[in-house]
């Protein structure tokens, strides 16, 4: 069992809700229960997927929850594009959310890669 507080990709997951639950305060309030509620959640999904792939014995299922996690980072990124195409966020404010969904991609992305080879 490994320890998921150790993992970078899960502390950058944790950052990554926060500034998602930031930025989701400037979407208007009849997106309360539609885009917001939907971005929220995949945010959440992503340390919570890393999470419990930690608690899995093998590294095929660690693998599958990052992967699961890896989905989830790309429904977030989708949905702050439509945020911004929706002009419900100013670009500007998402420059540096997008900088970091897509280190954490990247980072995820190797893991899984190294799992997948090793």
């Amino acid at each position: 069992m490994r320890n998921f507080r150790t993992l970078e990709i899960w502390k950058n997951g944790i950052e990554l809700v926060k500034q998602v639950y930031v930025l989701s305060q400037q979407l208007p309030s009849e997106e309360k229960f539609g885009l917001r509620s939907q971005v929220t959640r995949a945010a959440v999904s992503i340390p919570s997927n890393i999470a419990e792939g930690c608690s899995r014995n093998s590294d095929i299922e660690f693998k599958r929850f990052l992967e699961i996690a890896m989905g989830s980072l790309f429904e977030v990124e989708t949905q702050l594009i439509i945020s911004e195409e929706l002009d419900f966020i100013p670009k500007d404010n998402l420059k540096d959310i997008f900088e970091l969904l897509n280190k954490e991609a990247k980072m995820m992305n190797s893991l899984i890669n190294r799992i997948k080879n090793s």
